[in-house]
């Protein structure tokens, strides 16, 4: 894998609505250094340099991170525990984007530091015009401090 600057960590194991996300995104152009996971237990692989991932430069991390909420392996809550536990990663902005609407989801998310809490919209339009959006504030109209 190349170490060259990675802008979107898509965190997804339902293959539609991953495919759905990349589409939109590329739709408008912000794909062009976007990584797809499937699982959390890959996700922190990736983020930590470790497994499949080793010798990764960790310097280059994601510049938002579009993570599901439930997955196998490792659940979105844990990986987003994990994350902004730590001094190296805290400050990467997480944005849980799932199907969930339960309070206690939300509550959970903003407790652990999520960024953003999205609910994937119904209807192939709605979702590509919400994750364009995403991508764009993500990625163009939000200013992080360099991790």
């Amino acid at each position: 894998m190349q170490d060259t600057a990675i802008q979107i960590l898509l965190v997804e194991d339902n293959k539609s609505d991953a495919m759905l996300t990349i589409r939109a995104l590329k739709k408008h152009n912000l794909a062009n250094n976007l990584i797809h996971l499937i699982d959390g237990a890959q996700a922190l692989d990736f983020i930590f340099c470790k497994g499949e991932f080793e010798g990764r430069n960790m310097d280059n991390m994601p510049k938002v991170i579009f993570l599901d909420l439930k997955m196998p392996k490792v659940s979105g809550l844990e990986v987003l525990r994990i994350i902004k536990s730590d001094e190296r990663t805290r400050l990467i902005p997480v944005v849980m984007m799932t199907s969930s609407k339960q309070e206690q989801d939300i509550l959970e998310s903003h407790k652990l530091g999520v960024n953003s809490y999205v609910v994937k919209p119904v209807g192939f339009d709605n979702f590509s015009k919400t994750i364009a959006e995403l991508g764009f504030y993500w990625l163009v109209i939000n200013n992080t401090p360099q991790t």
